[in-house]
């Protein structure tokens, strides 16, 4: 059994009262008194759905009840019955074949009204979101008609109530009651399905479960949010009213079936307003844009701003939620601007023959997108230019015509040139628009005159000449053009390249004649062919030159005698064992050269008698031995050559002949071939004596050099008397007399080469590193090396022989010397000691520093000290 609460549809006892009326807030439909729900006139109901409330009044209780009705547009069919086992439990409503709608059915007895029983009478549950409370809020109550037989316990299952989202839903399993227990939101979730369940205490299924449908009912809380914020969008200009532009769109989250969301659109406002303050309108609907007005210019608007305004329920701006956004629509160009030329003639200067000049700027205006093909400038000569001197290139910054010089112009043959020219686009023009005349213009261009250099006609020059002509003679008139026909210049002439220095030429018309004779057979000639270069300059401001050359082919004549070869040879002594192949070699060319003639000479009679020559062919013969037999030796055997030329040259060449003793094979030994060089045995015998006696010297020398350096390592340490460092006296600074201070006796400090002096000298002073006088052991003289090259043996070396050596006095000795010259005012040590009368004067030695006071202190004391 199915109760509604309060303010819902409510199907329980109290429907059994006589006095309950029901009235619908939609004219549409009306309820009968049994509860009949029926159309009072063809209806279209839109989105396959309507909504509308039921009330039902009750005047004996004074107490009335709401519902809110749900009519879907489904397929056509027929209430059905009961099903065997089960009661009708459906509750929705089903458009039938006749415009009558069957709800619920009641069946009216003899009491009045009287609700048919049935197990479970659940219709779909409506439930509005957004609902304010308070919660929990109940929106059902199931009944088991069993209930009042044994205690039942109800339970819900399905998304929302043990599924996530979890409790959305909850159910008194004693009463039955279901309860929504938060606000709901359709744009969250639209539609939950439940199973509701009875069992009994002992959780035995009492009824069969049964599906609860809950409908979010769906409130205009969401704006319309567009997809962007801003569009970009673009049309051409000039493009003509109705031209789709762009399209905006926005959704609305409420639901698309009911008016809350559906979305219409409008442009709110259109920046700037020119040239009409309603250039686009928008499809309400769809949210396309499309240009309403003509007079779309690029060139005075650019670009448009149009704020559009979407408002949901349809459109109703006192109910509806609106939201804006903005759309930049750019006018693209299109060429319907053509180039125009900012005057109508231009000029410019150009030099004779120079290339990739500009000579003048052609400048345009054109209103068109700069940088784009609509604006980009195309230039073109029409006339004035039928020898294609000049083109026209267009600055890609600037877009300027810059009209350069492409091939060379001649002042002489042209002084100016008129140019006819025209100017285009990179893009054609759109339709509709013509070109103006204004698009060509005339370039009048002067040619400026410079000097050029002057040039001969003909280079390179060639001419055939025999070799061999006299010097002086004249070869031809190499003279050169000056192209400056309206200049009065005059040329000269000069040498630029000689190799041979075989040529003059006159400075004032070119003339060429020889100044040597002319060699076919000179290193400086290739191919028979002599090049020689002039210079030819003019007298011009500034002065310009140029270059000829000129080519001498030179004929052969047989000027050259042939040469034998080759020039030495070997044959065997014994005659038929061998031959020497002979030929000719001739500096000229053909026909004077071979065939060549090889001859002997009669005298002297001694080389036809012993040598013969064969002819072979023109250019080969064979020279053999006459005789027996030649003794062996090198022999030089004349022959005459001549050539074929006109007239015949010859020339007498010797070839070395060395006559050998041959082996079986022909072939010269060894001693043949020494014999045959000219050396008797003797003279072999000789080389080998000297080659032996060598080899003896430096033998004994290695030895010598081995024996040293041995002697040199086994001998100890004394240092060289070349570098005894008595023999020098170091000065320093000045403590004496000057000069006479330095007259020293360098003998007294030299090693004693004697005894003598030693045997001679006083007790008590003497050089405490001379041998003692005394009787003394005998030790071995350190021998004397040769110091070594490296200073670090050569002192290690002499600390090692100063160790070993026990009359060498200790480092720290005190060596005395007793002399310190002659002629020195201060005297000598000897004549202090010597003198103890103190009759000498030694005050003077106070001023020599501290040391020298104690020596005036010890000595000038007298008979005091």
């Amino acid at each position: 059994m199915l109760e509604e609460p309060r303010n819902s549809m409510k199907f329980s006892g109290c429907s059994e009262s006589k006095g309950i009326q029901y009235e619908t807030d939609n004219l549409d439909f009306k309820v009968r008194t049994d509860g009949t729900i029926y159309a009072t006139q063809q209806v279209q109901i839109p989105s396959e759905q309507t909504i509308f409330m039921v009330t039902a009044w009750d005047h004996q209780a004074v107490e009335s009840w709401e519902t809110m009705v749900r009519l879907l547009v489904g397929e056509k069919s027929q209430h059905k019955g009961h099903k065997k086992g089960k009661k009708n439990t459906s509750a929705d409503l089903l458009q039938q074949p006749s415009d009558t709608l069957l709800p619920w059915r009641h069946q009216q007895n003899s009491h009045g009204l009287r609700r048919q029983k049935r197990d479970w009478v659940i219709p779909p549950i409506n439930v509005p979101e957004n609902s304010r409370g308070p919660f929990p809020q109940q929106l059902v109550r199931i009944r088991s008609d069993k209930d009042s037989e044994i205690h039942i316990r109800y339970s819900i299952t399905g998304v929302g109530a043990d599924q996530p989202p979890m409790e959305v839903f909850n159910i008194d399993p004693v009463s039955g009651r279901m309860y929504v227990t938060r606000p709901m939101d359709r744009e969250e979730r639209a539609s939950y399905h439940l199973r509701a369940h009875a069992v009994d205490m002992n959780g035995n299924k009492v009824e069969n479960p049964i599906d609860l449908y809950i409908y979010v009912i769906d409130m205009n809380d969401n704006r319309p949010e567009f997809i962007n914020q801003v569009y970009n969008g673009s049309v051409d200009e000039g493009s003509k009213p109705g031209t789709y532009v762009m399209t905006v769109t926005a959704n609305d989250a409420d639901d698309v079936t009911t008016a809350n969301g559906m979305v219409r659109y409008r442009i709110v406002t259109q920046t700037p307003q020119s040239p009409s303050q309603n250039m686009f309108t928008i499809n309400s609907e769809t949210g396309d844009i499309v240009t309403v007005a003509a007079g779309l210019d690029r060139e005075k608007v650019q670009q448009y701003t149009v704020i559009v305004q979407a408002t949901d329920m349809e459109g109703n701006l006192n109910y509806g939620l609106s939201n804006t956004a903005t759309a930049i629509i750019m006018v693209t160009d299109v060429n319907d601007n053509p180039p125009e030329f900012t005057a109508s003639t231009y000029s410019g200067e150009v030099p004779e023959n120079r290339v990739e000049v500009v000579v003048a700027n052609l400048t345009v205006m054109d209103r068109d997108q700069p940088h784009s093909p609509n604006w980009n400038a195309v230039y073109r000569i029409i006339s004035g230019d039928p020898s294609g001197h000049f083109t026209i290139r267009t600055d890609p910054v600037t877009n300027e015509g810059l009209v350069t010089v492409v091939r060379e112009v001649d002042y002489e043959m042209n002084r100016a040139f008129m140019l006819t020219v025209m100017v285009s686009n990179q893009a054609p023009l759109a339709s509709g628009i013509q070109m103006s005349f204004q698009s060509t213009a005339g370039v009048t261009i002067s040619v400026t005159d410079v000097n050029e250099p002057p040039y001969f006609p003909t280079n390179h020059k060639l001419i055939r000449l025999e070799e061999g002509v006299p010097t002086g003679t004249a070869l031809m008139t190499f003279s050169a053009v000056d192209p400056d026909r309206f200049m009065q210049q005059a040329v000269r002439y000069s040498k630029l390249s000689d190799p041979a220095n075989w040529l003059n030429i006159n400075a004032t018309n070119g003339q060429i004649t020889t100044a040597a004779i002319l060699d076919r057979e000179s290193a400086y000639i290739k191919n028979n062919v002599y090049e020689a270069t002039f210079l030819a300059a003019d007298n011009g401001i500034p002065p310009a030159s140029g270059t000829g050359t000129l080519q001498i082919y030179l004929i052969d004549i047989n000027d050259n005698a042939p040469e034998l070869q080759p020039k030495e040879a070997q044959i065997c002594e014994k005659p038929n064992l061998n031959v020497i192949n002979i030929t000719a070699a001739d500096a000229d060319i053909d026909p004077n050269i071979g065939p060549f003639v090889f001859e002997l000479p009669s005298v002297p009679s001694a080389i036809r008698k012993n040598w013969t020559i064969t002819r072979l062919n023109g250019d080969y013969a064979q020279l053999s031995l006459r005789i027996m037999y030649l003794e062996a030796g090198v022999y030089d055997v004349p022959v005459i050559v001549t050539d074929s030329g006109n007239p015949p040259l010859f020339n007498t060449s010797v070839i070395k002949v060395k006559v050998c003793p041959c082996d079986e094979n022909g072939d010269c030994t060894t001693v043949g071939a020494v014999a045959a060089a000219g050396l008797g045995t003797g003279a072999i015998i000789a080389i080998l004596i000297c080659i032996i006696i060598l080899l003896t010297m430096v033998l004994l020398f290695v030895v010598w050099m081995k024996r040293r350096e041995k002697e040199r390592h086994t001998k100890q340490l004394l240092i060289d008397p070349e570098d005894d460092v008595r023999d020098n006296i170091l000065k320093y600074d000045e403590e004496g007399g000057g000069e006479e201070d330095q007259d020293y006796d360098l003998s007294q400090l030299q090693q004693p080469e004697s005894m003598d002096h030693v045997l001679n000298k006083a007790n008590g002073v003497r050089r405490v590193d001379e041998r003692p006088v005394v009787a003394e052991p005998q030790y071995p003289i350190r021998p004397v090396i040769p110091h070594p090259g490296d200073i670090g043996d050569f002192i290690n070396e002499g600390l090692r022989a100063a160790d070993n050596d026990p009359t060498a006095p200790p480092y720290d000795s005190l060596l005395v010397f007793d002399y310190e010259g002659s002629g020195s005012t201060a005297g000598s040590v000897s004549s202090l000691n010597s003198s103890s009368s103190g009759d000498q004067d030694y005050d003077y030695l106070n001023d020599w520093g501290p040391r020298f006071k104690k020596l005036a202190d010890m000595y000038g004391g007298g008979e005091d000290d």
